[in-house]
């Protein structure tokens, strides 16, 4: 009986150790969510901390769509992100493909130096693309996608490089018997097996582009190709910042992401999980 007492009260522990991590994992956006219907005059002072505004509002959602041009931030988010995400998965497939299938000296070196360039600090890669965007004159433009490569591209390399190993050779070399070329092989085999892997890197980079400030904000300043960081950005004057709209904003812009997690979230799992799996 003591054994089994002790068995209840560690596992009414745990689920009270996991109702508080919750809780405080999703206060933040909790909040948010509570300020996007707050008017401005009730954010700070003495009914900052009311969960129920005294005069809720949805006013702030329409400013930031119909005033401060979030859809268009939105519609090039879309077109950035989606863009990325596509040129990413092609590049990291067939580089992830040759890596794993290919034995050749160096190979251990070239995946630490891969590895090492997705840890440089962005702020060293900021200035010498901005002198070569500048110097081919496509600043302030959708070509920025390429530049989006630096900060997705060698983590997207490495996961599909753990989901392509895991693929069996011997179909591989059965497809080739059958006369498939490699191109066949990597879309007719490759992919489909490792379908979970490569959902989890499309995803992963679509929601790295999606948030990426930093670029966005320097090469892009033109109105008509701000993203949508840059452009929560702009909500302030110089001397106020619209703390109401900035939640309304984040809310309307985390919806996206937020949907596209929910209906992909099995292949999430399955390619993290996948990966995980060791040889």
């Amino acid at each position: 009986m003591s054994m089994r007492k002790s068995h209840a009260i560690a596992q009414l522990m745990l689920y009270v150790f996991i109702v508080l991590f919750l809780v405080i994992s999703l206060f933040p956006f909790f909040w948010i969510l509570v300020t996007s219907f707050k008017p401005e005059a009730e954010v700070m002072g003495a009914g900052a901390f009311r969960i129920i505004a005294e005069n809720p509002t949805v006013q702030n959602y329409v400013t930031v769509i119909a005033e401060r041009g979030m859809l268009m931030s939105i519609k090039n988010s879309f077109i950035v992100s989606g863009v990325c995400m596509l040129y990413v998965v092609a590049v990291a497939s067939m580089s992830a493909y040759i890596i794993s299938r290919f034995n050749f000296r160096g190979k251990a070196l070239l995946m630490g130096l891969i590895l090492s360039v997705s840890m440089f600090p962005q702020m060293i890669v900021v200035g010498p693309l901005f002198n070569m965007y500048y110097n081919l004159g496509i600043l302030n433009s959708y070509w920025i996608t390429l530049a989006y490569s630096t900060i997705t591209l060698p983590s997207a390399v490495w996961i599909m490089v753990t989901h392509f190993k895991q693929v069996p050779l011997a179909l591989e070399e059965a497809a080739k018997i059958d006369g498939c070329t490699i191109w066949g092989t990597l879309w007719r085999i490759i992919f489909p097996l490792a379908a979970p892997g490569v959902a989890t890197t499309a995803i992963m980079t679509f929601i790295a582009a999606w948030n990426e400030y930093l670029l966005s904000y320097t090469m892009n300043i033109d109105y008509n190709y701000q993203t949508v960081p840059v452009r929560i950005g702009y909500l302030r004057t110089q001397f106020t910042i619209f703390w109401s709209e900035i939640s309304a904003a984040t809310i309307v812009v985390t919806i996206p992401t937020l949907i596209i997690v929910l209906i992909f979230q099995k292949q999430i799992v399955a390619g993290i999980v996948n990966g995980a799996v060791k040889e």
